[in-house]
């Protein structure tokens, strides 16, 4: 049987999957279009819901709500500005001045430092770099007012205090809990594999493929008891003074390397998008960088009707210096609404979330982590009954430990999904 041909026609034959509206057991409704139901529910003609999401773009563009956000910002008193969830700061610099200024301390290992949230609660919306979309010569002004709206969303953002604990030390907060464990996954949404990969040049993404995805699959199912597949799909790259081609070919790939690092607050999945994005892999095979996906609907509906799970995995490729990657642990946010970002591609509308300010989230990192340290975080879990974590919420930020010629971080990030 010819699988590629198979999956083809899967792909202009395949109905609309709607994701069934799932809450966790104790959660707030999301902030979110339609009631926080997925776009796939207006579905035309195999569109995924892409038109009907594309015209919420455009009136939300044409909303002032988002503009009196930033002109509340820009126009405040110099200084801190007073926000129903704390004192936020323009600039990471003042906000650092306050945090040393008011004697914030952090535990041994841990460090006080500003982390950037959004202050804007309302779903927001952007247009993928591949949707037909950028490619209208028709349709100039609106992609000028789309570019403007994705850079007002980066506006509409503050830096808040916070404090960063040793994740190794994990047993010294959560005893008995060790970071390097399924317990520590199932409960906080946090944990650190460790991994002595034969992959060399995780700049060559048909290598990173062939060495590195076997081996986290491997880690993963050795990881997690009762994990029965695991399946990773795709992988970013991270290094701002890479001086080689950065080009992205997603046909060959090819994720090509980033040059910024995700300095927000978020999330990469929902309730939603964890659902869809493991059925339309599955039964699609869509945009999947590993092995190749041939499930029936009815197979995807059989594996997804037990416990599956999405986990990002950061590996670096040396020890880190600069802008680490950090985690919040689920139980401090837990009964927090999250915020809804839709990302509209020609054939999809992915959903990642972004979170407002708490003083008491929990935050943690692995100082100076190692490339044999794999920091993983969970991005969705299928179990809603408040028994195990649903999520982690991650971002970058600036060390101001380090020292001002660190080196910043260079390494690579995977998705994945563990079935049980």
């Amino acid at each position: 049987m010819n699988r590629p041909n198979v999956v083809a026609d899967r792909l202009e034959t395949a109905s609309a999957y709607v994701p069934p509206f799932q809450l966790t057991e104790g959660q707030p409704p999301p902030i979110a279009a339609n009631g926080g139901h997925s776009y796939m529910e207006f579905d035309q003609d195999g569109d995924a819901g892409t038109a009907v999401a594309t015209e919420a773009a455009f009136r939300q563009i044409a909303d002032r709500e988002g503009r009196e956000v930033i002109e509340m910002i820009e126009n405040a008193p110099p200084g801190p500005i007073q926000t129903k969830w704390g004192l936020g700061f323009r600039t990471y610099e003042e906000c650092l001045d306050h945090i040393r200024a008011t004697g914030i301390e952090a535990p041994e290992g841990g460090v006080a430092l500003p982390l950037r949230y959004t202050v804007h609660e309302a779903p927001s919306y952007s247009i993928v770099s591949s949707n037909a979309f950028w490619r209208d010569p028709a349709r100039e002004e609106d992609q000028l007012a789309v570019r403007r709206e994705e850079q007002d969303i980066g506006r509409r953002c503050l830096y808040f205090p916070q404090v960063l604990r040793d994740g190794r030390r994990m047993e010294e907060y959560y005893p008995g809990l060790s970071p390097s464990s399924a317990a520590c996954m199932d409960r906080l949404g946090v944990s650190l594999g460790h991994l002595e990969s034969r992959c060399r040049n995780f700049y060559d993404s048909a290598e990173v493929e062939r060495v590195f995805y076997p081996e986290i699959e491997r880690l993963l199912l050795d990881f997690f008891p009762g994990a029965t597949d695991a399946l990773v799909y795709n992988h970013d790259v991270f290094n701002k003074d890479y001086e080689g081609d950065r080009t992205e070919d997603q046909d060959a790939k090819n994720p090509g390397v980033n040059k910024g690092y995700a300095n927000l607050v978020h999330n990469d999945l929902n309730d939603n998008s964890g659902r869809v994005r493991c059925r339309e892999l599955l039964t699609q095979n869509l945009r999947n960088f590993g092995r190749t996906q041939h499930y029936t609907e009815a197979e995807a509906d059989a594996k997804m009707s037990r416990r599956f799970m999405s986990i990002n995995l950061a590996k670096p490729m040396e020890t880190v210096e600069q802008f680490p990657f950090v985690l919040c642990a689920w139980p401090s946010f837990a009964d927090q609404p999250y915020i809804t970002n839709y990302r509209i591609y020609d054939d999809r509308v992915g959903e990642t979330t972004r979170f407002t300010y708490r003083p008491e989230h929990d935050w943690y990192w692995f100082p100076r982590q190692k490339s044999t340290e794999v920091s993983m975080l969970k991005c969705y879990d299928s179990v809603t009954d408040g028994s195990v974590s649903r999520w982690s919420f991650h971002t970058a930020c600036v060390d101001p430990t380090a020292p001002e010629d660190a080196r910043c971080r260079k390494n690579v990030v995977v998705r994945s999904f563990v079935f049980f």
